[in-house]
């Protein structure tokens, strides 16, 4: 599945990168933190390596 907006890309990067140690867990905030704790290193993957171009910053939520 890929990623929605650039910001989830880049929490999901955050999130891989920890996953495989290559930075420490505690470092993580926010999302990347519970992406960490819930979804697998191919989910990970899956969403940080979705192109940044035409995705938004942000996701629009839904009101």
């Amino acid at each position: 599945m890929p990623a929605k907006s650039k910001a989830q890309q880049k929490a999901a990067g955050a999130a891989l990168s920890a996953k495989r140690g290559d930075t420490r867990k505690s470092e993580l905030k926010g999302a990347s933190k519970g992406m960490y704790e819930s979804m697998s290193e191919k989910q990970l993957e899956d969403f940080a390596e979705t192109k940044r171009k035409g995705l938004p910053e942000k996701k629009k939520s839904k009101d």
